[in-house]
């Protein structure tokens, strides 16, 4: 297990409260996000079962409560709501119509909101019946994720995390950040990741402050909460699983992942972390209870497979091809 020494974004136990971020946490003048690598055209049949999907899929989540797929594509902007079968293909979703695409879809609880991240509002969807109803938050909206009785909301170009009490924003937190892309929140605290600053950022919510942080690897893309309280990373460029724990802000894990990881999904009755390959189109589920990731299970999977998620009654696994190559359901 590797231990990161802790790295403020001032100087060690100082928080981040200036505009401009400071150089530790810098490797370039010149930040570009990293992204998912290209796949290449996929020589092995994917695992599992694969039905057709209507537009460009950007986020995927599980309900365990109703059985619920949901899938945001792009186009149409929509959110298709899919009960999960017992078995084989999905059936025709239930279509709930976005006012733009969302970046992600997230579920506040079990059983729901989906909260919806779109340009200018956050959308929730009540499960399973998807009716709408939506908060106004100026910006480009990427991230939301519950947080006791609020609900946080990354916003990127405002670089700041909105706190919403209902549909009424209370305050910004900002400072220090390049770009706030996702917001996460576990029962340790809240913490915002900015991949073009490449680091999580810890948040004091009641206080409104973006405290210390540390970088995430060399280019890092997404993340999920396990029920540990940590923070979990795919290192997309540098090629590892990172864990983060909160309170304090600290790396308490880099495991070597080939094949550029980019999509994770968390199964909290298994302790699976599921992790996409767009370079090799794998999935890989990571047993991440012990002191270091134990790879569990490996499944070929369709073409681009940059979203995925897991059915933590079941275990199955979904993956989405981002180049229309369909939603694969994994018997696990």
């Amino acid at each position: 297990m590797m231990t990161a020494v802790l790295v403020c974004c001032a100087a060690v136990g100082t928080a981040c409260s200036s505009s401009e971020p400071s150089d530790q946490l810098m490797v370039t003048d010149d930040p570009v996000a990293a992204t998912a690598a290209k796949s290449p055209a996929p020589s092995t049949a994917p695992a599992g079962t694969v039905s057709e999907l209507a537009g460009t899929p950007t986020s995927t989540v599980v309900d365990p409560e109703h059985g619920v797929l949901a899938v945001a594509v792009e186009q149409p902007p929509s959110v298709l709501l899919y009960d999960l079968p017992d078995s084989g293909s999905l059936t025709a979703p239930t279509e709930v119509p976005l006012p733009a695409p969302a970046e992600s879809i997230t579920l506040a609880a079990p059983g729901g909101p989906l909260l919806a991240a779109v340009p200018g509002e956050l959308v929730r969807i009540a499960l399973p019946d998807g009716s709408v109803s939506a908060a106004p938050v100026d910006g480009e909206l990427t991230s939301a994720a519950a947080f006791g009785d609020r609900t946080l909301v990354a916003v990127r170009d405002r670089k700041a995390v909105a706190v919403l009490g209902g549909d009424t924003v209370h305050r910004m937190i900002s400072g220090g950040l390049y770009s706030a892309d996702q917001v996460l929140a576990t029962d340790k605290g809240a913490v915002v990741f900015d991949r073009l600053r490449n680091a999580v950022f810890e948040l004091d919510v009641p206080k409104g402050t973006v405290d210390e942080g540390l970088r995430a690897g060399e280019g890092a893309t997404n993340a999920v909460t396990d029920r540990f309280g940590r923070v979990l990373v795919a290192d997309t460029r540098g090629g590892a699983l990172l864990a983060f724990s909160l309170d304090p802000l600290l790396m308490r894990q880099r495991y070597p992942v080939e094949g550029a990881p980019y999509g994770l999904a968390y199964d909290r009755e298994r302790d699976l972390v599921w992790v996409t390959l767009t370079g090799t189109n794998e999935v890989v589920g990571f047993d991440v209870a012990g002191e270091e990731p134990e790879e569990k299970h490996r499944f070929p999977t369709v073409e681009q497979p940059n979203s995925v998620a897991v059915d933590p009654n079941s275990g199955r696994v979904i993956v989405a091809s981002a180049t229309g190559k369909g939603v694969q359901v994994i018997e696990v």
